[in-house]
């Protein structure tokens, strides 16, 4: 793992007043879920941060919610996973596991990037950055890719972004960022490409 420094901070408002001021809006916070399994200071637990990416989504059908849709046909429309990624033999494998868990069937489409290669780990800055990175992502329809990576274990069975960006799936434009902290603290976020 390498440490990195930095900060990111985002303006939050309900949609309607950033509406009413003309705002550019970049993306949507549709969801968000954590859990805290308190399992050990720095060995991460799939099944918390599995729990959290459930509520993360089970929170946009809440959000989102139409007639009709569950939580099924909302992880169906995740299009992008902002990993927490640390590129660490105790890291990388938990959270490929979690993605399973939380995503099943789905998790071997979903394109899956990593941008602490490019920020490193900047610790408690972390989740903002990579939430920042994400909403940069969706509002330019484009996914970053994870430099630095050229071969990915085949047993994560994801598809991890390589060599280049992709655009964005116009269908698929809910994203997951992950924040996967020291003492199975985690949080994801889930947003929305927002278009008019």
């Amino acid at each position: 793992m390498t440490l990195g420094e930095g900060s990111a901070m985002l303006a939050i408002e309900p949609l309607d007043a950033a509406l009413a001021r003309g705002a550019r809006i970049y993306a949507e916070i549709v969801g968000f879920g954590m859990s805290a399994d308190a399992h050990h200071i720095t060995q991460p637990r799939a099944e918390g941060a599995a729990l959290a990416m459930r509520r993360a989504i089970e929170d946009v059908t809440t959000t989102l919610g139409a007639p009709g849709l569950d939580s099924q046909t909302w992880a169906s429309r995740v299009g992008y996973i902002n990993a927490h990624g640390t590129g660490t033999p105790t890291n990388d494998p938990v959270e490929a596991a979690a993605i399973h868990q939380a995503l099943g069937e789905l998790a071997p489409r979903i394109p899956v990037g990593a941008t602490k290669s490019l920020t490193g780990h900047s610790i408690g800055a972390a989740g903002a950055i990579e939430a920042l990175a994400t909403v940069l992502a969706l509002d330019a329809a484009s996914l970053p890719y994870t430099p630095g990576v050229s071969e990915v274990d085949p047993t994560f069975n994801l598809d991890v972004i390589l060599g280049e960006s992709r655009p964005l799936d116009p269908q698929r434009d809910i994203a997951l960022s992950n924040s996967l902290a020291f003492g199975g603290l985690n949080a994801v976020l889930a947003l929305r490409r927002y278009s008019v």
